[in-house]
């Protein structure tokens, strides 16, 4: 797909794998290569749940400074906001993601792996927003879905200070979700990702924009929102389906159709 960024497709997941030496270092173009990936992700009715990997030996260890450098407040202002969305747009994947984090996942890598719904990392895993040691603050999500995520209080200790946290320190925080030895990352996260490809998808789609859009509002309009999404599936062959499976075999056995 992307001279630095692919996606490809194994028995319902898809993959979008970083390939830019060394550091997989997320310059424009690789910003834009992730938005056609993530943007094919959800398209593509093959993918029904997706793995970001950015190889055995890093995963993304942040924007490409060299690239930054010479930008002008103006350059800036005109680049942040399609640099936010390009990571936006694999929060958006309407399916279930997951990051399989190997070595460093710093600044604009950090913030990718935010966007995932669940977070593998391997033991000798770095993790970190350190933007303010170049004077900046993460501008790719790090602030919000950092905080959203463990709690500002420990977003900001590492936003402020800069600091890189390990994989167990950010299993403990609630950073990561899983941590495995270096080797086993990218099968932990096939694996976990796998247990979607058969699923109900419209129901883990509805559950995904139900959690995510819920997060944004007060209580009431969550309840509503979650409402209207329950009700939906009412029209969905996989709910008959899968009520149907229920009543005459039990929990579990149910052979969805993804429609």
């Amino acid at each position: 797909m992307g001279e630095f960024v692919n996606l490809t497709v194994s028995e319902g997941v898809g993959t979008i794998r970083l390939d830019r030496p060394k550091m997989n270092a997320l310059n424009v173009q690789v910003q834009e290569e992730i938005r056609a990936a993530a943007l094919e992700a959800a398209a593509n009715d093959d993918v029904r749940a997706v793995v970001i990997y950015g190889g055995e030996r890093v995963f993304a260890a942040g924007a490409d400074i060299k690239e930054m450098a010479d930008m002008s407040y103006a350059d800036m202002a005109k680049r942040s906001g399609p640099l936010q969305s390009s990571l936006t747009a694999v929060a958006a994947i309407p399916k279930p993601t997951v990051a399989a984090i190997t070595g460093y996942a710093l600044g604009g890598g950090c913030e990718l792996a935010l966007c995932a719904d669940y977070r593998i990392a391997a033991e000798d895993a770095k993790l970190g927003q350190p933007e303010i040691l170049l004077g900046i603050i993460p501008g790719a999500g790090g602030t919000q879905r950092l905080s959203r995520l463990v709690g500002p209080s420990k977003a900001k200790d590492l936003i402020y200070t800069g600091r890189f946290v390990d994989a167990y320190e950010a299993l403990g925080i609630g950073l990561v979700n899983k941590v495995v030895r270096a080797a086993e990352v990218y099968d932990a996260a096939v694996a976990w990702a796998s247990q979607f490809s058969r699923g109900a998808a419209m129901a883990l789609r509805a559950a995904k924009e139900s959690i995510d859009s819920g997060l944004g509002v007060d209580l009431t309009t969550g309840l509503e929102i979650e409402r209207q999404q329950f009700a939906a599936l009412f029209a969905t062959e996989d709910r008959a389906i899968g009520m149907k499976s229920f009543v005459e075999n039990g929990p579990g056995k149910a052979e969805f159709k993804g429609i």
